[in-house]
């Protein structure tokens, strides 16, 4: 990489996992995806290094850092913050600009955001009040079930109708996942019945902003491959993919990196 490259970078602090996109001269040149822990500035400077160490960098060629998560106001080495929210539009608008809706699957929380032709924020929904439909939601259900979050998203495309599950909330709905599984319902069903609870919250949240084509899933659970079917399913319509080298968690930082090239 050039000497002369305008180097800017984006941090993304969630509540499970910590995020940093380098940029230079406005191409993703690395990109570090690493646990959140309970010290978040020190979890900064983590991922930071760890980004720049990936993108061959040190921290002198850097002119501008974006923060933005949960832990954004934590990023006490950025030159501003702003919300995960604006930086999802921007990281998503960057890759697939015919995008025009984001469904963001986070750890501890779910967004549906819709955004214009520019990648700017049109109007957007959010659930933070519960873990219902979040990644946390599903980890709690995979250990009931004594099972990983990959071994559930394979077991989703197995045959079987979804079971009934009617309760969101992680508490009843382990109970109800513990009653199926004394009824000897078939695992697979049981996967798909949780899917379904998931998807349908997500359907509502969407249909608050309006669903426009194109769709596209970020963040963690957008790598749950059973959840994005079912979604998918719900909603009726096919979603776009981000190239096969991006992962879909890194994009709140890849936003919050292409928010800082706009700075300079």
């Amino acid at each position: 990489m050039p000497s002369t490259s305008t180097v800017t970078v984006g941090i993304d602090i969630g509540s499970t996992a910590s995020k940093a996109v380098v940029m230079a001269d406005g191409e993703i040149a690395a990109a570090y995806i690493g646990p959140s822990t309970v010290n978040p500035s020190k979890t900064a400077r983590e991922v930071f290094k760890k980004a720049l160490d990936a993108a061959k960098m040190d921290s002198g060629r850097v002119s501008y850092i974006v923060g933005t998560g949960y832990g954004r106001a934590k990023v006490d080495f950025a030159h501003e913050n702003t919300s995960e929210i604006s930086c999802h539009a921007r990281g998503a608008h960057y890759l697939l600009p015919q995008v025009r809706t984001i469904i963001d699957i986070g750890g501890q929380d779910t967004k549906a955001i819709g955004v214009d032709h520019s990648g700017n924020l049109r109007e957007f929904a959010m659930n933070d009040k519960c873990a219902a439909g979040t990644g946390r939601f599903l980890d709690f259900m995979a250990r009931t079930m004594d099972m990983d979050i990959n071994e559930m998203a394979a077991l989703h495309f197995q045959d079987g109708e979804p079971a009934l599950i009617s309760s969101m909330c992680s508490v009843f709905a382990e109970s109800e996942v513990i009653n199926l599984v004394n009824e000897e319902v078939p695992l697979p069903s049981i996967i798909k019945g949780l899917h379904k609870s998931v998807a349908n919250r997500l359907k509502t949240l969407a249909r608050r902003v309006g669903v426009e084509k194109e769709i596209v899933v970020t963040g963690g659970v957008a790598k749950n491959t059973g959840v994005v079917d079912m979604l998918r399913q719900t909603l009726g319509q096919d979603f776009v993919r981000f190239p096969d080298d991006i992962d879909p968690q890194v994009i709140g930082a890849l936003g919050a990196a292409v928010i800082a090239s706009g700075k300079i």
